[in-house]
C-alpha cells in the first residue's frame, strides 16, 4: 500500500473525537473480556464437570464393583463351608452377601447410566453370577443342614470353573471402571492445566488492556492538555505571539484552535487598546496642559483685572459722593448702576481668583482638626449666623491631613449657604456629622432651608450657575464648585442626597491622607504669588 492511500486512512482517525476513542477503547477492552470470560466460565464449568465425575461416578463405581466383589466372595466362601459341612452358620455370609449385590447391583446400574461399555461390564458380571448360583450356590444352599452335602462334592469342578469366571468378569469390570477413572483423572489435571493458562492469560491480557488505556489516555488526553496548559501558560507569562499547536484528537484540536482564535483575538484587541491608550495618554497631557492653561489664564485674568476694575469701582464711588444729588434722577440711577457692577464684578474676580488658587497656592497638607477649622469658621461667619438666628451644631469631627486654608473655604462655603439659603421666616438649623466608612470618611451638612430638586443636583456644583436671581440671593455661583474642587483635590466626592426632604444635605468625603497631585502649571507659583504681591 503506498504513502498516498495510506494517508486518507490516518486523517481519519486523526478526526476521532475523545469521545469516540474511549468508545471504542471501551468496546473491543469488553469484547476481549467477555470473550476471555466466557472462555473461563466454560473451563471452569468443565472443571467442576470432570471433578464430580472423577469423585462421584467413577471413583464410587470402582469402589462398588470392590464391594460387588467381596459380596460375591463372601457367598462363594458360605457356600463353599455350607457344602463341606452342613453347618447352617455358613448360610448366613451366603444370604448377606446376596443382600450386598443387589445393593452393589443396584447402585452400580445407577452409577454407570449411560455408559455402555460399563453397563456391558455389569451384566457380564451379573450373568456369570447368575449362573454359579444357579448350578452351584441355590442348589448346594437348599440341601438340608446337618451333613455335607453331597451335590457340592459332585459339582465342585464345575463350581470352581464357574466361580472362575465370576472371578474374571468382576477383574475385567474393576480393571475397566480404573482405566475410566485414571482417564477422568487425566482430563480433569488436563482441564485444570487449560484453567490455569486462560486466567494467567485473563490476568495477562488485563494488564496489556491496562497499560494501553493508560497509554492512550496519556498520549490522546493528558499530553495534549499538557501541552495546551504548557502553551496557555506561556501566554499568560506575556508572550501573547507564542502559536497554540493542535494536538490529540479532534474535539482537543477543536478546544486548542478555538483558544488560539481567542488569543488571535485578544492579541488585536491588545494591539487596539494599546493604540487606544497611546492616543489617550495623548489627549491626557493636552488635556492636562490646557487645564493648567486655562486655570493659569483665569488665574492671571482675574489677578489683572483686579487694578483697572478698582479704578473703575474708586473712581466710580468718587462720582456718587462728589455728584450724587447734584445731576438729575438718572444720572444718580446710572452711577448707582455703575458702582454696584462694579462691586459685584470685583466679588466675582476675588472668588474667580480664590477658585483657580485651590490646588495651586494651597498645598499645604498637614494634620488638621477639622473641629477646631469649624469652630473658626463659625466664628468668621458669626456675624450672619447672629443675624439669621441660625443654630449650627455638629457631631464630634476627625483630624485628617489635608490643607487647612481649603478645609477653611470648604466649612465656609457649606455653612454659608446654609445660613443664606434658609426659608423665609424661619431661623436656619444646620447639623454637621461625621462618620468612617471603609478608608474614607464621610461628612454630612444637614440644613432646613429651601433646598434643591433633584435635577438641579448635579448643575449646583458647575461655577457659575445659579438657581436664583442675584436681586433674590446674592452670589456668584462659585461657592458648591470650590467645595467640589477642594473635595476632589483631597481625593473625596461631593454630592446633594436626593432621598433627603424638607432642606438640603450635602454628603461629601475625604480620605485620611489625601493622595499626591502633580501637574504642569505654565508659571511657578511663587512667580504667581510674587505678582500678586506686587500688585
Amino acid at each position: 500500500m503506498t504513502g498516498d492511500q495510506r494517508q486518507p486512512r490516518a486523517r481519519g482517525i486523526s478526526l476521532w473525537t475523545t469521545r469516540r476513542w474511549l468508545r471504542t477503547g471501551v468496546a473491543v477492552s469488553l469484547a476481549v473480556l467477555a470473550l476471555l470470560g466466557t472462555t473461563g466460565a466454560w473451563v471452569l464449568a468443565r472443571t467442576g464437570t470432570l471433578s464430580r465425575d472423577l469423585v462421584d461416578v467413577r471413583s464410587a463405581s470402582l469402589t462398588t464393583a470392590i464391594r460387588l466383589e467381596s459380596a460375591v466372595l463372601n457367598q462363594e466362601t458360605g457356600i463353599r463351608g455350607y457344602g463341606l459341612t452342613g453347618k447352617p452358620e455358613f448360610i448366613t455370609p451366603y444370604e448377606r452377601g446376596v443382600t450386598e449385590q443387589k445393593a452393589s447391583t443396584a447402585r452400580l446400574t445407577e452409577l454407570l447410566d449411560g455408559d455402555r461399555t460399563g453397563l456391558d461390564d455389569l451384566k457380564a458380571v451379573q450373568e456369570s453370577v447368575a449362573r454359579w448360583q444357579q448350578r452351584i450356590a441355590r442348589p448346594v444352599a437348599a440341601a438340608k443342614p446337618g451333613a455335607p452335602s453331597p451335590l457340592a462334592a459332585e459339582r465342585a469342578a464345575e463350581g470352581k470353573t464357574a466361580f472362575d469366571r465370576v472371578r474374571a468378569a468382576l477383574s475385567h469390570q474393576q480393571e475397566q471402571l480404573r482405566a475410566d477413572r485414571l482417564q477422568a483423572r487425566d482430563d480433569l489435571m488436563s482441564t485444570m492445566t487449560l484453567r490455569n493458562w486462560i486466567f494467567s492469560a485473563i490476568g495477562l491480557v488485563i494488564l496489556v488492556l491496562t497499560a494501553v488505556v493508560f497509554e492512550g489516555l496519556r498520549r490522546g488526553i493528558n499530553k495534549p492538555l499538557e501541552q495546551l496548559g504548557a502553551d496557555a501558560r506561556t501566554i499568560g507569562g506575556g508572550d501573547f505571539d507564542h502559536p497554540i499547536s493542535p494536538t490529540g484528537p479532534a474535539d482537543l484540536r477543536r478546544l486548542s484552535s478555538d483558544i488560539d482564535s481567542m488569543r488571535r483575538r485578544l492579541v488585536q484587541e491588545l494591539a487596539f487598546a494599546e493604540e487606544a491608550r497611546v492616543r489617550l495618554d495623548a489627549q491626557a497631557a493636552d488635556l492636562q496642559r490646557s487645564n493648567a492653561e486655562l486655570e493659569q489664564f483665569a488665574y492671571v485674568a482675574s489677578h489683572d483685572l483686579q487694578e483697572p476694575l478698582r479704578k473703575v469701582s474708586s473712581f466710580t464711588q468718587l462720582l456718587q459722593r462728589r455728584y450724587g444729588g447734584q445731576l438729575d434722577e438718572r444720572a444718580d440711577q446710572y452711577i448707582d448702576f455703575a458702582v454696584d457692577g462694579a462691586n459685584r464684578m470685583q466679588t466675582l474676580i476675588n472668588d474667580l481668583l480664590d477658585f483657580s488658587r485651590v490646588g495651586r497656592l494651597h498645598k499645604s497638607h498637614q494634620s488638621v482638626d477639622l473641629d477646631e477649622v469649624l469652630e473658626q469658621t463659625l466664628s468668621a461667619l458669626s456675624v450672619g449666623i447672629e443675624e439669621s438666628g441660625a443654630s449650627v451644631t455638629h457631631d464630634p469631627l476627625p483630624t485628617l491631613v489635608a490643607d487647612p486654608t481649603q478645609m477653611g473655604m470648604l466649612w465656609q462655603n457649606l455653612i454659608g449657604n446654609a445660613v443664606k439659603f434658609r426659608r423665609p421666616g424661619e431661623a436656619p438649623k444646620i447639623h454637621v456629622t461625621a462618620a468612617r466608612e471603609g478608608d474614607l470618611w464621610r461628612f454630612t451638612v444637614t440644613d432646613n432651608g429651601i433646598g434643591i430638586e433633584p435635577e438641579y443636583a448635579d448643575k449646583v456644583f458647575v461655577i457659575f450657575q445659579r438657581l436664583h436671581t442675584k436681586d433674590t440671593y446674592s452670589g456668584s455661583g462659585i461657592g458648591l464648585a470650590m467645595c467640589k474642587k477642594i473635595v476632589e483635590f483631597h481625593g473625596g466626592t461631593i454630592t446633594v442626597d436626593p432621598a433627603h426632604s424638607g432642606g438640603t444635605r450635602i454628603v461629601f468625603t475625604l480620605t485620611p491622607e489625601p493622595p499626591e497631585t502633580s501637574g504642569p502649571s505654565p508659571l511657578p507659583e511663587a512667580a504667581l504669588a510674587g505678582t500678586e504681591q506686587a500688585r
